[in-house]
């Protein structure tokens, strides 16, 4: 059992989410003529930039230690996360006609309790935040509900830690596999996450702080919805007016995927948001 007093490290986070990935071990069945030309664009682009910006020895030499850096501190699912998911995903869902995607971010965990589709997630019993409802239904393009959809849910807490990846929150927290109803709707009661600031105390902290970025992320609910024969849809959603909805380090927020919730007479905020599917 860990301390309330231990404080999530770069160290500590990357090593976790590598250790994930490495674990899931995927493999593609690209050809070696595709391979040897996205290597050779790769490498012929990264040519053009140190020409082009007249990269010096030293430059190098530190670029070799900063490589080498990120993998000792396990960041590189962090760092790719953070600067390339995004262009990924773009490309991934290029034609998709049904609801906006995003990156999925490297704090995704499979196998995550199933829930009924009224269900609170999983919480700590003093669990910090506003409390949210939130809503809505998957469909298909045509509007016909999908009951036999499932939506993974997961996201920080109101300190902005993710649970599996912090010390001081116990594993399962804010996490859960929703079960939609008959009519493809579901209502999930947890709290509003907070913004979140990625690990700096790390090669990925050190090249942001190098280069005058600044390392935040803005408040956001990550969701993979699925549903038979339809393509599954990983996404975020954001608050409007939050922090860094509009200078996401990460940049992943879209105009479609902001949420705008209301807060009843018990300070209990309430949103909805509809998932539509595209088919597989």
């Amino acid at each position: 059992m860990t301390t309330l007093e231990q404080q999530p490290t770069a160290a500590g986070s990357g090593a976790a989410a590598t250790a994930k990935f490495a674990a899931a071990r995927v493999s593609t069945d690209t050809p070696p003529e595709r391979l040897a030309a996205i290597a050779t664009d790769v490498l012929q682009a990264l040519g053009r930039i140190i020409d082009d910006h007249g990269i010096t020895y030293p430059e190098y030499r530190v670029l070799k230690q900063w490589l080498i850096d990120v993998g000792e501190y396990g960041e590189w699912p962090l760092w790719l996360d953070v600067f390339v998911e995004h262009n990924i995903e773009e490309v991934a869902y290029r034609g998709h006609s049904g609801t906006k995607g995003s990156i999925e971010g490297p704090y995704y965990v499979a196998d995550t309790p199933r829930l009924p589709a009224v269900s609170t997630l999983p919480m700590r019993t003093d669990e910090q935040g506003t409390p949210l409802v939130f809503a809505g239904q998957v469909r298909d393009l045509e509007g016909a509900p999908l009951p036999g959809a499932t939506i993974e849910i997961w996201h920080a807490d109101a300190q902005g830690y993710y649970s599996h990846f912090a010390p001081n929150v116990p594993d399962g927290i804010l996490r859960g596999t929703v079960e939609v109803d008959e009519q493809g709707r579901f209502a999930i009661t947890t709290v509003r996450p907070a913004p979140y600031q990625i690990p700096t105390d790390g090669p990925t902290g050190w090249f942001i702080e190098k280069a005058g970025w600044h390392p935040w992320r803005p408040a956001h609910l990550h969701l993979m919805v699925k549903a038979p024969d339809k393509r599954t849809i990983t996404t975020q959603l954001y608050f409007v007016g939050g922090d860094w909805v509009d200078d996401d380090v990460a940049s992943a927020v879209k105009p479609e995927l902001i949420l705008r919730p209301t807060a009843d007479t018990d300070g209990v905020e309430h949103v909805d948001y509809d998932f539509v599917l595209d088919p597989a």
